[in-house]
């Protein structure tokens, strides 16, 4: 028998609840990004990617920097990649 889990809804804040989230995730890692230790131009990011059915949710959601950001999203793989692999 092949059982698969039921979907569950994918929680999706709104902007204002997003805003305050976002601004939780940057407060909880310390206003650096998560990968290279850069505290400017920061970015949360979501692990599992809302078209794949991420979540807004703390726990789905760490800080980036652009760079980084921008390489993990065009796949690229350096050092910030590398550092964010070993985080999760």
């Amino acid at each position: 028998m092949n059982r698969q889990a039921p979907n569950r809804p994918r929680l999706r804040l709104d902007p204002e609840l997003y805003e305050q989230l976002r601004n939780q995730v940057l407060r909880r890692d310390g206003w650096r990004c998560q990968a290279c230790g850069a505290m400017s131009n920061l970015e949360v990011h979501h692990k599992e990617f809302r078209s794949q059915s991420g979540d807004d949710s703390e726990q789905n959601l760490i800080t980036l920097c652009t760079n980084c950001h921008s390489g993990i999203h065009h796949a690229q793989r350096g050092v910030c990649v590398a550092r964010l692999a070993q985080r999760r």
